[in-house]
C-alpha cells in the first residue's frame, strides 16, 4: 500500500514538474509586462498587439511556411521510408542489423546534433541557406522514422504471397503495388503522421 501512494505522489510530482512552466508562461502570458515573472496586472495587451501591430502577416507567413515544410517533408519522408524499409527488410540478417543499427542513430542524436551538423554540411558544400535547405534536413530527420513505422508491417507480413503472386505472372512492381502497398499502409499513413508532426 505505501509503495503505491509513493509511486502516485512520484507520479504527480514528474507531471508537476514537466508541466508547471508551460502553466507559468501561460499566466504570465496575460501581463503587460514583456519579462517573464513581472507581473503588472492582468491584460491581453500582449495578444492584442500580436494581431494588430503589424506582427500578424510575419506571424502568418511563418505558419504557412511551417506547414509547407511540414507536408513537403513529411510526403517525401513517407516515399523514402517506404522504400528504405522495404530494401532493408529484403537484405541479409547481417547486413539488415548494420542498417537498422545506421537507421537508430539519427534517431538517438539530439536533434540540434543533426540541425547543425546539416548546417555544416551544406556550408561546407557552399549551398546557401534557405527553404530547400530546410526541407532537406527535414526530409533527413524524418525518414528513419518512417522506417521504423513501416518495418513492424513487413515483418507481420506473409513473404509467400509475394512470391506467389511473382509466380503467377506478376512482375515486382506489380506484386509490389498489389501486395505489399497494402500491407504496410497502415504503417505508411502512421508514419507520414509522425513526420508531419
Amino acid at each position: 500500500m505505501m509503495t503505491r501512494i509513493l509511486t502516485r505522489g512520484y507520479l504527480w510530482l514528474l507531471l508537476a514538474l514537466l508541466y508547471s512552466p508551460i502553466l507559468i508562461i501561460m499566466i504570465f502570458s496575460f501581463t503587460e509586462a514583456k519579462v517573464l515573472g513581472n507581473w503588472t496586472g492582468l491584460s491581453t495587451k500582449l495578444y492584442s498587439s500580436l494581431f494588430t501591430g503589424g506582427m500578424h502577416h510575419s506571424l502568418i507567413n511563418a505558419i504557412w511556411n511551417t506547414f509547407a515544410i511540414a507536408l513537403l517533408a513529411a510526403t517525401a519522408s513517407t516515399a523514402l521510408g517506404s522504400i528504405a524499409a522495404i530494401g532493408i527488410f529484403n537484405l541479409r540478417s547481417r547486413t539488415r542489423q548494420v542498417m537498422n543499427f545506421a537507421n537508430a542513430i539519427p534517431m538517438m542524436n539530439a536533434d540540434i546534433i543533426t540541425g547543425v551538423s546539416l548546417f555544416l554540411l551544406f556550408v561546407s558544400f557552399g549551398i546557401s541557406q534557405g527553404f530547400t535547405t530546410v526541407v532537406l534536413a527535414h526530409i533527413t530527420f524524418c525518414t528513419p522514422y518512417v522506417v521504423l513505422s513501416v518495418m513492424p508491417r513487413l515483418k507481420k507480413m506473409n513473404q509467400n504471397v509475394y512470391e506467389a503472386a511473382l509466380d503467377l505472372g506478376a512482375t515486382p512492381f506489380q506484386a509490389l503495388r498489389k501486395v505489399i502497398l497494402p500491407e504496410i499502409f497502415p504503417g505508411m499513413i502512421s508514419g507520414f503522421i509522425l513526420a508531419f508532426t
